[in-house]
């Protein structure tokens, strides 16, 4: 889940404004889709020449334009002239590694969040930086790679549930911002599965693996707090009102957003805790398995005691030992020490020590 920060290096000693995309992911063709809506009408389709989604900058309607694949420098640039946006946003949105903010320009919002989704596949979490650029008519949404959580959103546009198609491009900002943090308690849920699983195991026997996935679960943990917070910061600027393109009565939504949070943060919390426990738990079974090894080496240790020093002192072979001459010594030695191992093994269980 967590990015290696190894190609950040590009970007060092290179000049403010210079795009270059720091992410991991593999550069793909670039998918643009626009959906253009009132409470009339609808438009949905791909487009493959940036410039044809100029026309939608200043137009009556709400535009939504997603770009999937933002390891294309020229597309970016084009993008971002179309829309007049700053070169420091369009380096910020290509340097994958942002913390989640919201920054405030002539005419549009820059906001940069943190689109977790779980891979029912791959049976993992997936991250990547969503950045949203919020214009008085338009929403633009960049993405590393083809693939969200939005498809609800695009369902309640199409078939024209709720109040989204009568509300202006703050109201889309808001869904979309609000299905990324109901997406993180669905994450929270699997994480919290797979601490019950690991607690499953633990009780019946601790691994190596076990421990391994502890600590992934641990980072994860870690990575989405780490999420969370700055999230929680810019949704409070928002409810303060220091963004003029969201209305009030988008504020109001946005609050609840902000209040998702603040939960959000301590289930983060309870978590961590329970991650916490389940490593002492680690621990424990560890600790126990050991014990029950070292018992169960130590009685046989007990029990071999007598019968050593038996044989130690029948192995001497001096003439004057009376026992060497027996023609039934050493079945009689032979006996004596099954009958001390017998009493021995007799005594530790009565002691439930076995």
């Amino acid at each position: 889940m967590l990015k290696s920060p190894k190609k950040r290096v590009r970007k060092v000693g290179l000049p403010p404004g210079t795009l270059v995309y720091t992410g991991n992911g593999e550069e793909e063709p670039v998918k643009i889709t626009i959906i253009d809506y009132d409470e009339e009408h609808l438009q949905e389709y791909e487009i493959l020449d940036c410039a044809e989604c100029l026309p939608y900058r200043d137009s009556p309607t709400v535009t939504w334009l997603n770009i999937d694949s933002i390891q294309n420098v020229k597309v970016i640039e084009e993008i971002g002239r179309n829309f007049s946006i700053h070169l420091l946003v369009l380096e910020d949105l290509m340097n994958v590694h942002q913390r989640p903010k919201m920054e405030n320009y002539d005419g549009y919002s820059f906001i940069v969040l943190r689109m977790l989704r779980f891979n029912e596949d791959k049976g993992k979490i997936e991250d990547e930086q969503l950045s949203l650029i919020v214009g008085s008519s338009f929403v633009i949404s960049f993405q590393e790679y083809e693939g969200d959580v939005f498809d609800p959103i695009r369902t309640r546009i199409r078939e024209d549930k709720g109040i989204i198609r009568k509300s202006k491009s703050d109201y889309l900002a808001y869904t979309l911002i609000d299905t990324i943090v109901d997406n993180y308690f669905v994450i929270f849920e699997k994480i919290e599965e797979s601490a019950e699983k690991i607690e499953e195991k633990l009780s019946s026997r601790a691994t190596p693996e076990s421990l391994q996935e502890i600590n992934t679960l641990k980072r994860e943990i870690i990575s989405i707090r780490r999420a969370i917070w700055p999230l929680r910061e810019f949704l409070g600027m928002i409810s303060k009102g220091d963004s003029t393109l969201f209305a009030e009565s988008t504020i109001l939504y946005l609050r609840d957003v902000y209040d998702h949070t603040i939960q959000l943060i301590d289930m983060a919390d309870t978590l961590r805790e329970i991650i916490s426990d389940l490593t002492n738990l680690y621990l424990s079974a560890v600790s126990n398995r050991l014990n029950e090894i070292m018992k169960v080496l130590t009685i046989i240790s007990t029990i071999f005691i007598p019968m050593t020093f038996l044989a130690g002192v029948y192995g001497m072979n001096f003439e004057n030992m009376p026992e060497l001459k027996l023609r039934l010594g050493y079945p009689s030695v032979l006996l004596v020490m099954v009958g001390i191992g017998v009493v021995m093994l007799i005594y530790f269980r009565r002691k439930r020590w076995l």
